[in-house]
């Protein structure tokens, strides 16, 4: 039998059609199946959490069917309370299966603690930008007999004395004690 006439045999062409019929019913099968296994259009909301506590956004995760991350969070945000949320993953208003997880950065209880550096025998150009940019600030300057003219000679935190390798918190006002110019 040649090929062109195996081709146009009853036999192959009632095969050919029971195989595509085959495959229609078990693709809506397979299809139906997966509908109801994945809750295909079955979608919880994610609600804003930002500015909530800890508890509170337990709650209301676990009222929505949904899992709570929380991830480490460096930076303090002084306009949220202590240990609130500050940001979400994925946002508020986000459409998502039941059982998802949502990573929460939480506010720290305050600014992290940061080594004061050794300011002393600089100058106060020096010093300035250098506390600045560690994130300090910069408080009183006062000016006592020495001949070395705006050198750091003390540095000052809420009255005493500190020294470098001293931890303070990020945006504390260090006071510095500088040289006039004048011999004692």
């Amino acid at each position: 039998m040649s090929i062109f006439k195996f081709l146009t045999s009853k036999t192959f062409i009632k095969q050919i059609i029971l195989a595509v019929i085959a495959i229609v019913v078990l693709c809506f099968f397979l299809l139906q199946w997966l509908k109801s296994t994945t809750n295909h259009g079955d979608f919880e909301i994610v609600p804003n959490l930002a500015g909530k506590s800890i508890s509170v956004a337990k709650i209301d995760l676990d009222e929505n069917n949904l899992v709570m991350q929380i991830q480490d969070s460096a930076n303090f945000n002084p306009k949220y309370p202590k240990f609130s949320v500050i940001e979400q993953d994925p946002p508020a208003g986000t459409k998502l299966k039941e059982d998802r997880k949502i990573y929460l950065t939480l506010n720290p209880s305050g600014y992290r603690k940061i080594v004061v550096p050794d300011l002393r025998q600089r100058t106060l150009r020096q010093a300035k930008p250098t506390l600045e940019a560690l994130g300090f600030n910069v408080g009183k300057l006062t000016y006592i007999d020495n001949i070395g003219k705006d050198i750091v000679l003390k540095m000052v935190y809420k009255g005493k004395e500190i020294q470098s390798k001293t931890k303070l918190s990020k945006t504390s006002k260090i006071d510095l004690v500088l040289g006039n110019g004048n011999r004692p």
